[in-house]
């Protein structure tokens, strides 16, 4: 790992260059920057498939794959997007009340898995509806190519696109283990083009999976802080049930070393000590119902999650970048 401490601010008062007192670069303030106030994502199943799923590339999906855990009950591929959404705002006005602005999120499965005509149909009527603001559009590095991206490049010129990739892992051998049918250097070119097309580059990286020690885990901070990503959602490694990794966990759990509560938080207090300030940090761990997980399922709600790894964050007197140099 290499990383030293970051020169940037003045620690001493609590002021931190993106702008507000918490000590990581957080989703929630760069949204309230950016517009305002709150932004709710609304989940869209658009009954995509994946290149591992459907025999382009592979078949079985990723073995740690179940999009059941994090599907809300109003997401299904037989429902419209806009009924979708519809339903998605009367859900989430029981929660986040203050919300007036959505961005429509196509999570499930690869969502530029299909056509552009497809695609330009089912965006399209998302960003039909009056209180959608933006996209959020959930995919693979391998299931993008120019003509999608210069078609996302003419919508982010009036809406706040984003395209998150799952690069789950930077190493070729753990994205070989757990099936994903893509490489590392795939990821990495297809952030350089999102980026370099001014859209909002996101991704998504899991903590724990087989074969991966603490220091490789570790030395990603650096990898991805090298790269024109804009945000990252990183979750720890949960294991469900009829997922192809639930049966390599029952037959040899020793291949597996999953993180404590306690642990993970350790963990991320120093990973992001790390990471680019830059960086806009959407989670920091996966949060999903207990019914599905194999394993005894850890930690409270991810809100009160978030307290702890704050408090942790003071405890140590640490912060996002604070080993962080750019060009290092």
């Amino acid at each position: 790992m290499v990383c030293e401490t970051w020169k940037g601010g003045n620690m001493q008062n609590m002021t931190y260059p993106w702008g507000h007192t918490r000590r990581f670069n957080t989703y929630g303030d760069y949204m309230k920057r950016t517009f305002g106030g709150r932004v709710q994502k609304l989940t869209i199943n658009a009954g995509m498939s994946c290149p591992n799923r459907d025999g382009s590339k592979g078949r079985g999906g990723c073995t740690f794959c179940l999009n059941d855990a994090f599907n809300p009950s109003y997401n299904h591929p037989g429902k419209s997007v806009t009924v979708q959404i519809k339903e998605g705002i009367t859900f989430h006005k029981k929660r986040y009340r203050r919300a007036t602005k959505y961005l429509a999120y196509f999570q499930a499965f690869s969502n530029t898995n299909a056509s552009l005509d497809t695609l330009k149909a089912l965006f399209e009527e998302a960003l039909s509806v009056s209180s959608i603001i933006g996209l959020v559009i959930g995919t693979r590095p391998d299931c993008i190519d120019d003509e999608k991206l210069d078609y996302l490049e003419s919508l982010n010129s009036t809406h706040h696109i984003v395209v998150e990739y799952g690069i789950e892992s930077v190493y070729n051998k753990t994205l070989q283990r757990v099936n994903r049918c893509h490489t590392f250097e795939e990821t990495v070119t297809a952030i350089n083009k999102t980026a370099s097309r001014g859209i909002h580059t996101a991704g998504h990286m899991i903590f724990g999976l087989p074969g991966e020690s603490i220091p490789d885990m570790m030395k990603t901070a650096g990898i991805l802080s090298g790269l024109p990503l804009n945000s990252l959602k990183f979750h720890h490694l949960q294991i469900f049930r009829g997922t192809r990794m639930a049966g390599e966990y029952e037959a040899n759990p020793g291949e597996f070393n999953l993180f404590s509560e306690e642990a993970y938080l350790q963990f991320m207090v120093q990973y992001i000590a790390c990471l680019n300030p830059d960086v806009i940090i959407e989670r920091i761990a996966g949060e999903t119902p207990p019914r599905f997980s194999v394993t005894e399922p850890w930690g409270p709600r991810y809100d009160e999650l978030l307290v702890k790894f704050e408090k942790l964050l003071e405890e140590k007197d640490t912060w996002q970048g604070k080993n962080w140099l750019k060009g290092i």
